[in-house]
């Protein structure tokens, strides 16, 4: 199984860990944890690195 961590970029703080779905609504993303918790930022992803499970978005949270 492949979660990420996914970061902000402007700051590099870890907004989510271990998700294992990002959904694209717009400008918003819908995040989603192995547990089935969610959270909704806007914004955009900016990078996807598989090999070390890190997402890069830039978002305003």
């Amino acid at each position: 199984m492949c979660l990420a961590t996914v970061y902000k970029k402007s700051d590099d703080s870890v907004i989510f860990k271990n998700v294992s779905r990002i959904d694209v609504e717009g400008d918003t993303l819908i995040l989603s944890d192995i547990m089935g918790e969610t959270r909704t930022v806007k914004g955009s992803i900016l990078m996807v690195d598989l090999a070390n499970s890190i997402v890069k978005v830039n978002c305003e949270e």
